[in-house]
């Protein structure tokens, strides 16, 4: 799995068989593949296109903690297609495997877009190309004993 990541089952999280609730174990896949995808894709315009089959194998309870894991399986030309497998840590029992989730990414008007991408982008590059994009603008030094106010003052004037 290329992206993984860990949800802890608390009260909010249960039906009344006290078992993982069905729709809160979706909406958590939804939201962590999307993540996934606008990582992938580098852009947050991304939308879920289509979700194959879901299957649950077994639950979870108040206490556990399941692993979400996705996997980048296809790059089409304004998509990415992933697989996603949802494990119980405590257990190590399979919850469910959604085989086939596709995201589409989209531009500025909302309509599909290119997205370039051909492969995965592993986690160095995201986080080399995070660090590149938020350098700070360097700024010029402060002389010592200068009051903080006025330099907040001079740098409104310029």
């Amino acid at each position: 799995m290329n992206f993984q990541t860990r949800k802890w089952v608390k009260p909010e999280n249960l039906n009344p068989n006290g078992t993982l609730f069905g729709g809160s174990l979706l909406r958590w896949i939804d939201e962590e593949a999307a993540i996934y995808a606008i990582c992938q894709m580098g852009n947050q315009r991304v939308v879920t296109k289509f979700m194959s089959e879901i299957n649950f194998v077994s639950s979870a309870r108040q206490g556990d903690i399941i692993k979400l894991g996705m996997t980048a399986t296809h790059f089409g030309p304004t998509s990415i297609t992933l697989r996603c497998e949802v494990r119980n840590k405590i257990t190590r029992k399979s919850i469910l495997t959604v085989e086939k989730m596709v995201f589409v990414n989209l531009d500025e008007n909302g309509e599909p877009a290119p997205h370039g991408r051909t492969q995965i982008r592993d986690a160095d590059e995201a986080v080399a190309r995070y660090r590149e994009n938020s350098r700070p603008v360097a700024q010029p030094p402060v002389a010592v004993g200068e009051n903080a106010m006025e330099r907040v003052e001079a740098d409104k004037m310029h």
